[in-house]
Formats: structure tokens, C-alpha cells, sequence
């Protein structure tokens, strides 16, 4: 476990933010002044990861001057050009063969966080999980109608939730998927003629490991923001202010600086 590798999915285009989805990569909008790319490697390297595979697409070649412009980080970056409309399978597909480790992180690049990844990768290791999936909360942004005892008691704009309840499934609990994943890598090398040429990787890849191997959820505790439109740049700075460590991004960002 001193050595991990996390592969970052960085290729696609942002095209929910608007005009400034075209002028750079949605991993490089910037948050509190800080690219969304920084937070990420920043805080995987605090957590030991030290080799962090990017598979480039959309503008990759701004990708690519970020990382020169920041020396790398101080650790083993590596940056593949996987096509500028590949979709997700594809683009994991070209890059596979360099994970060298036995597990692997995969991660979106569009995501803040301050999740405990040193105790979820070990448990992953010494449990012998074959797909550790990270649950964590959302905000959903419409109008809900809150009821207790089939009466009315409230009306709430942006409850946050980390679960769902399906219709018609009482005994199914659905988690919100973080599109974070630690993922034994020989299971990736098996499926990868599968998933390769899939339009939707997750879907095609997740549920045959679900159905054939040894996986497990984790409901985080730390702080989680995926970034997907205009709204989230506005709300994610609100959100975080509900974490009880660092209150603000800024003082994450503080942190984080330091490494």
C-alpha cells in the first residue's frame, strides 16, 4: 500500500457550464481561485498517492501545461491523449496497462473533497474487496414537501440527502454514487473488451462485478462537491461551510497548500 495509483477522468467536455465549458476543460474551472484539478491531486497526495494517471481529451493540452506549470506536484504524473470524443470506457481502456498496482483509485475530474482515503484503501486491501464504491450527499435542488405521520409540516428548497427511496422497493435502499472507486485491477483488465467501445462504462462495467466479485459501499463522512453546472461553482462554497473541520474552502484550500 505505499505505492497507489489513482486514474483522474479528465477528457470529457463541460458542456452543462455554459460558455465557459468551451474556453478550458471543466478540471481546470477554478474554485476559491484554485482549479478543480489542483484540489484533487493536491489531496491525493496527502493520501500516499503517489502515481495519478490522466487520460486527456477536450483541450488536453491545457490539461497538460497546468500540470508542467505546477512541476508536476513532486510526484509521477502521467498525461494520455485519448481522444478528444472518446467516451469513458475507451478512454480507460487506452490507459489500463499502465496501472501497475494491484488496486487503483478512479475518480472524476469535476469533484472537491476531503474524504479519509488512507482507512477506505486499506480496508479495501486487507478485505480483498474487488470494487469498493464511495457513497456521499448531495443537494437536490428542487422544492420538496416535507410529511411525518402522512402530514404535511414543511416546504424545503435544497435538502440534503444520501439515499433514495425507490418506488414500489421497500427493501431497497439506493446511495448516491460519488463517481469515486477503488477498483481491484486485474477485474478492470478482464472487462476491458467489454466495456471499451460501451457508451456508458459505469453501467456496463459496475454491475458485472457487483454480480460476480466481492464489493462493498462506503458512506463517506468528510466533505464531497461534484461540479456540474454554473449552480454548483455558486452553492459549493455555501456547502461547505456545513463541514465541521474547516468550515470554509478557503481554510481547505489553506490546508491543503501546504503540501
Amino acid at each position: 500500500m505505499k505505492n497507489k495509483c489513482a486514474v483522474i477522468l479528465c477528457g470529457g467536455r463541460g458542456s452543462r457550464l455554459g460558455s465557459l465549458g468551451k474556453k478550458i476543460p471543466k478540471t481546470l474551472v477554478k474554485v476559491q481561485n484554485r482549479e478543480i484539478l489542483w484540489y484533487i491531486i493536491k489531496y491525493l497526495k496527502i493520501c500516499g498517492f503517489n502515481h495519478i494517471i490522466l487520460p486527456l481529451g477536450f483541450k488536453g493540452n491545457q490539461i497538460k501545461y497546468f500540470i508542467k506549470k505546477n512541476n508536476n506536484f513532486n510526484i509521477n504524473i502521467e498525461m494520455v491523449q485519448t481522444g478528444i470524443n472518446s467516451n469513458i470506457g475507451s478512454r480507460i481502456n487506452k490507459i489500463s496497462n499502465k496501472i501497475k498496482n494491484e488496486n487503483f483509485l478512479l475518480l472524476n475530474g469535476d469533484a472537491i473533497f476531503d474524504i479519509d482515503l488512507n482507512s477506505i484503501y486499506k480496508k479495501h486491501c486487507i478485505k480483498k474487496y474487488s470494487a469498493t464504491f464511495l457513497s456521499g450527499e448531495v443537494t437536490y435542488p428542487y422544492g420538496s414537501i416535507g410529511v411525518v405521520n402522512n402530514k404535511v409540516i414543511d416546504f424545503k428548497r435544497n435538502l440534503i440527502f444520501d439515499q433514495l427511496k425507490i418506488r414500489k422497493k421497500n427493501n431497497y435502499v439506493a446511495y448516491n454514487f460519488t463517481g469515486i472507486c477503488l477498483i481491484e485491477t486485474k477485474i478492470l483488465k478482464k472487462y476491458k473488451s467489454i466495456f471499451k467501445n460501451s457508451g456508458n462504462f459505469e453501467q456496463t462495467f459496475y454491475p458485472k462485478v457487483i454480480n460476480n466479485y466481492k464489493t462493498k459501499l462506503e458512506k463517506i463522512n468528510g466533505f464531497w462537491h461534484s461540479i456540474d453546472n454554473i449552480k454548483d461553482l455558486l452553492v459549493v462554497d455555501k456547502k461547505m461551510k456545513n463541514n465541521s473541520k474547516y468550515k470554509t474552502l478557503k481554510k481547505l484550500k489553506t490546508y491543503i497548500n501546504k503540501y
